[in-house]
């Protein structure tokens, strides 16, 4: 089906809030219940990767709800809508937690673990259907890529907008910058973005057609779902990739905020810094269209690699010869600039590598399974995000970094904040570069006969 303007702006548009909320969750969760509540920030990685645990069993089976979903409004956008209103929900809990004198309370943990866990779940409702849409409503090529690039867009957009404002419009919602007034910003703030959550949902449902379902048509078993999405091997290869993408970007993420705080000497520049970065991942994604002009998909995925891992390593760089201070911190934005330009660039072609490996399946195992693929992605990208959570909440720990307002830390601690920074990103994307190189073979060639395979049965 050929999708209009209109409807592509409006699939655009949800896109945009549904990362509004998802990135208030992965960036600034850890510092809020850490440095605003006073939790302990070991507690707070194992609750974020127990709960990633159990989205592996949680997503899949929410892909395979979702496929076996038959209604006359369609198969995806009734669970788009209602995980988004029960979704919004927890978010504004998550940040609305109770006051305590002390935040290690047994109170305080259950309030984390019960609304954290509910909004994995919550989300993972609405956002299965959501990117499963993209492969069900458009063909290889083209059409598809430029819906996948303007959603990605509009998501980077979504990204940029809660990384960039929070930490300037929590204090000014809250009255000031202390930690009862950080607490009570953090509560108007989700708030606001869970409203816009909800409209930007409600316009891409109403808005964005679906392929009629044929409520006749038989749904294949669970197992018959799971055997074709094993026996998907490209699907698999992009499914790590994901993994190893998104763990690299969010371990720095998490990591990034206490480096402007504790090592720059400058948690104010945090806001500037973030604009900048992720307004250059949104222009690079903007411009894909145009790059695949003149660069295949794997020469573009290639350099979305490489041109991160430069700019890991200018961090490290500058970190050992002392290119940045408090006033100078602006240095900082070229390897920021670097790095997002190449998640752009990556996190474009993933998802149309993705989208791709639904065709493949269908013509490898005659059956087409958007959404237990696209749950895979959901999950994984969780995964990732639980993972790099764990990982900064035991390093804050491990290198003794005090998290004190105003506290000055070792140098020690500050070398150790920097190296785990930076190495295992690093580490991470020449992983997925061999896992890229050596398994995936969907290159614009084999999609076009796996799309004229398709069209003659």
């Amino acid at each position: 089906m050929k999708l209009s303007v209109k409807q592509k702006c409006a699939f655009g548009f949800g896109a945009f809030g549904k990362d509004i909320v998802y990135m208030l969750i992965a960036t600034y969760l850890l510092n809020y219940y850490n440095v605003v509540l006073g939790m302990d920030s070991a507690f707070i990685g194992v609750v974020m990767m127990a709960a990633r645990v159990f989205d592996a069993f949680n997503d899949p089976l929410m892909g395979i709800i979702v496929a076996k979903t038959k209604t006359k409004m369609g198969k995806f956008r009734p669970w788009i809508l209602a995980g988004t209103v029960l979704n919004s929900v927890t978010i504004y809990a998550l940040f609305a937690a109770p006051a305590t004198d002390n935040p290690n309370a047994p109170m305080m943990k259950a309030w984390l673990i019960v609304f954290y866990f509910a909004w994995g779940i919550t989300y993972t409702l609405m956002d299965i259907p959501f990117w499963s849409m993209i492969p069900a409503i458009t063909e290889p090529g083209k059409d598809r890529e430029e819906l996948t690039s303007l959603a990605r867009t509009c998501a980077g957009i979504g990204d940029a907008l809660p990384t960039v404002l929070t930490m300037t419009i929590v204090p000014i919602l809250g009255a000031g910058s202390a930690a009862m007034n950080m607490r009570i910003g953090y509560k108007w703030w989700a708030l606001i973005i869970a409203i816009v959550f909800v409209v930007s949902e409600i316009v891409c449902v109403i808005t964005v057609p679906e392929r009629p379902v044929d409520l006749e048509m038989k749904t294949p078993k669970i197992s018959q779902m799971f055997k074709s999405l094993f026996n998907n091997d490209q699907a698999l290869v992009v499914v790590g990739s994901i993994i190893l993408v998104y763990a690299s970007l969010n371990i720095c993420g998490n990591l990034v905020l206490y480096f402007f705080q504790f090592d720059v000497g400058n948690a104010g520049a945090y806001s500037t810094f973030a604009a900048m970065a992720f307004g250059v991942q949104v222009i690079t994604m903007m411009i894909i269209p145009l790059l695949r002009k003149f660069f295949s998909k794997h020469q573009l995925f290639m350099s979305g690699f490489i041109i991160q891992i430069i700019g890991f390593i200018v961090i490290l760089i500058m970190a050992y010869t002392g290119m940045y201070t408090a006033e100078k911190w602006y240095v900082l934005c070229v390897p920021g600039i670097l790095i997002y330009a190449g998640y752009g660039i990556l996190n474009v072609i993933m998802t149309i590598f993705l989208s791709d490996t639904v065709d493949y399946g269908e013509m490898k195992n005659n059956t087409r399974d958007e959404s237990v693929i696209f749950s895979m992605q959901t999950f994984t990208v969780k995964l990732a995000s639980g993972l790099a959570v764990l990982l900064a909440g035991f390093v804050i720990k491990w290198i003794h970094l005090d998290t004190r307002v105003g506290a000055i830390n070792t140098n020690q601690a500050l070398q150790g904040l920097r190296l785990w920074m930076t190495i295992p990103s690093v580490s991470l994307l020449i992983l997925g570069i061999i896992l890229y190189k050596t398994r995936y073979n969907l290159d614009d060639t084999r999609m076009k006969e796996i799309r004229k395979q398709i069209r003659n049965k």
